[in-house]
Order: structure tokens, then sequence, then C-alpha cells
């Protein structure tokens, strides 16, 4: 059977019904852990398809499965798509637009998912051609803390498989539609949240004698957290450890009693990132205790590095090239934003890879801004591809 003209041509036939997908996800976003109507369409879709699933996974994850028909004993691989949506207001003027006031999908969860409705489809359809098993993930709560893939980890995603390996793409605005990119080891950064709470005797700014200048103790924090990164961290590990709210509910003269400091952590290492958390709370309690005041901090478990695998990731990007053709293939750059795909990736080979969505006459929009839209071509990239790799990886010679 000749996989590529196959895929291309199921492909072209499941389009509009994969855009329309799309577009249906797009205006009912909703958001971490809330995606029930989500769930209910996407599992409402294997129904009507025949598809067999479990559904309510670590809150509304869902797991499709699909046994190949061939003669031969195959392997069981996973794919994994996000169904959450960002608080996010929207701002393009199209007919799909979001209906939930303040609610978007601004990350591109939306493609994801329909792209994977699609595979499925086109992989159920196609079922007498590989033996084997093929998972396909609907994963809730990927942008807010503790994370779907590891709520569904826990909750016996894999109860009754072993898979080869897991592969999950998502949305690229720096690649135009129908490309894709590739990167290997270490891709993307583990992320932990850092709440301080500073404490000490509040009082007339006037008097500083007469209290503990609280502001003054975090405001010492954040810069001892920064003096963290660059004297107690190994420099050949990139880590940034950035806050973005520092609250003080005092007035022009008036020190309060309590300021709030709340930050990200991002480590391209794990053991750097294990040593990091155990320093942070005792260089923020020793810092506050110099000037005086007392200091609280929480630091919730957060989402691992997203690692590549080198041998799983460079199978993968040969069945791209098969499938795309050289020109369509390209890399991406390290960044230090996170995903929990890490969870997946700390317990099986994974690979990692992005999709372009760039129109060649508008950019997307920057994620998670009201602007964000995706080129709806590169949903013939995005479900053909996850449909072929399936079948490559399966056959049976």
């Amino acid at each position: 059977m000749d996989i590529t003209g196959v895929i291309q041509r199921e492909s072209e036939r499941g389009y509009p019904e994969v855009v329309r997908h799309y577009r249906w996800l797009h205006q009912h976003p909703e958001l971490s852990y809330r995606e029930k109507e989500t769930s209910a369409y996407i599992t409402a879709f294997l129904d009507r398809e025949g598809i067999p699933y479990r559904s309510a996974i670590g809150g509304y994850g869902i797991l499709a499965r699909i046994e190949g028909e061939k003669q031969g004993k195959g392997q069981c691989i996973a794919f994994v798509a996000d169904m959450d949506a960002l608080p996010v207001q929207e701002e393009n003027e199209v007919e799909y637009r979001s209906l939930n006031d303040g609610v978007m999908h601004a990350c591109g969860h939306d493609a994801q998912a329909a792209a994977l409705m699609g595979a499925v489809k086109m992989v159920h359809s196609l079922r007498s051609h590989f033996a084997g098993t093929a998972l396909f993930i609907f994963q809730p709560g990927e942008e807010q803390s503790p994370g779907g893939a590891d709520l569904m980890l826990k909750d016996g995603l894999f109860r009754d498989y072993n898979p080869a390996f897991v592969v999950k793409q998502h949305a690229y605005i720096d690649l135009p539609a129908g490309t894709v990119g590739f990167q290997a080891g270490t891709i993307m950064a583990s992320a932990d949240e850092v709440h301080i709470r500073v404490k000490g005797q509040g009082g007339h700014g006037a008097l500083p004698h007469e209290l503990n200048d609280t502001v003054l103790a975090a405001s010492q924090i954040v810069v001892a957290m920064q003096q963290l990164v660059s004297r107690r961290r190994d420099p050949f590990d990139p880590m940034v450890l950035s806050f973005g709210r520092f609250i003080a509910n005092g007035a022009t003269n008036v020190i309060p009693g309590e300021v709030i400091l709340a930050g990200s952590m991002r480590c391209m290492h794990e053991e750097e990132r294990r040593k990091m958390l155990q320093l942070i709370p005792r260089i923020a309690e020793a810092t506050a205790a110099a000037y005086g005041c007392s200091c609280e901090t929480t630091l919730p478990e957060g989402y691992p590095c997203v690692i590549s695998d080198e041998t799983i990731t460079g199978e993968i990007r040969t069945q791209a090239v098969a499938y795309l053709g050289e020109t369509y293939v390209s890399e991406f750059p390290k960044r230090m934003t996170a995903d929990d795909f890490g969870f997946f990736t700390q317990l099986y080979p994974c690979c990692y890879y992005r999709f372009g969505v760039a129109a060649e006459e508008r950019k997307p929009g920057a994620l998670h801004s009201g602007t964000f839209l995706i080129d709806e071509k590169s949903l013939h990239t995005s479900s053909g591809l996850f449909a072929f790799i399936t079948l490559n990886s399966l056959k049976q010679e």
C-alpha cells in the first residue's frame, strides 16, 4: 500500500470535517479542568464513528484506541492533543469567534484536538492495513498546574498499555502552514511557581525604626533571587527566575504588615531544578530575617522539562520528510517555555514537534494573545501527518 498517497487522499477527503471540528472548538473554549462540553463533543464524535474509548480520565481526559486488524504482533504507540483554552478575550472578527466571554483558544489547542480527531477517523478507516495499537489522548488542563498530563497518568491512562513512544504536536506561529519543525534533547524548560509571603510589623512610613519594613525585605528577596540565578546555578544550565507579582497594599506613608510575591522558575536540567527548589525558601527566609521579618514560601509541584528522545525524534522526522518532503520539514529553537507533556517524557520515549500555522497573507497573532488565529490549511498537515506516522510505524512488512 502506498501509505503517503492513501493518507493524502484521506486527509483531503476529511479536511472539511476537521475544519468544522476546529471551528466548533474555537467557538466553544473552556478553561483548564472545565472542559465538560469539549469532552462531550469529542466523545459524541467517537461514538458516531464507532471508535472505542475511555473517558473521565484525570478529569475530562479521553483515551481513544484503535486496534490494527492485520496479522502480526504490532507495537503500541500514542498521540496527544490538549483541549483547554485560556482566560483571554478574543479580538478576532471571524464568524466562529469565541462565544464565551473572556475565554479563548489562544494557543492552538483547538487545532490540536481537531487534528487528532481527523487522524483518529483516518486511522480507524484504515485499521485493516496495520497491526498493533494506536492510542489517541485528548488531554485537559495543560495550561494550569498541576497539569492534565500528570493527572491522566496518575489516573491509570496507560494501565492496560505500554506505548513504545508518545508523540505530541503543537501550533507554531513562526512557521508557515504546511510545514513542521523538530528539535531533539531537552527542548523546553521545567516550570515551577514561586509564592512568597513576607510578614512583619507594619506602621507609619515616617517611623521606620518602630516597624519592620516588609516592602524593603520583599525587594531584597527579589534581588537575592536574581543573585541565586547568577551565582548558585551551573552556568552551563539555563535558568530563568522571574517575579511578575509584587503586592504591597500600603500607602504613601504606610508600610503594610504583609507583602506578597509570585513568580516563575524555569530550568533546562532536572537536577539543577531540584537544587534551586531547595535553595529558594532558604534564601528568602534568611533575607527576610535580616530585616526583622518572617517569610512563608510555597512551591507547588510544577512541570518537568520536555525531552524529545533523540532516536524517536529522528525516526518521526524521517517520516515527516517522507510524507511532506524535505522542503517542508525544519527545526525550531529550544526555549524556556513549558508544557506538561514533560510528564510523559519522564516516563516514555517521546517526540514533541511543532506544526506551522502562519498564513502567507497575515501573521497569526502572538500565542496567548487575543489576535491569535491559525491558517486552517495547517489542519491538513497536522491531521495527515499524525495518521501517516501511525500507519508507517505500525505497518507489517
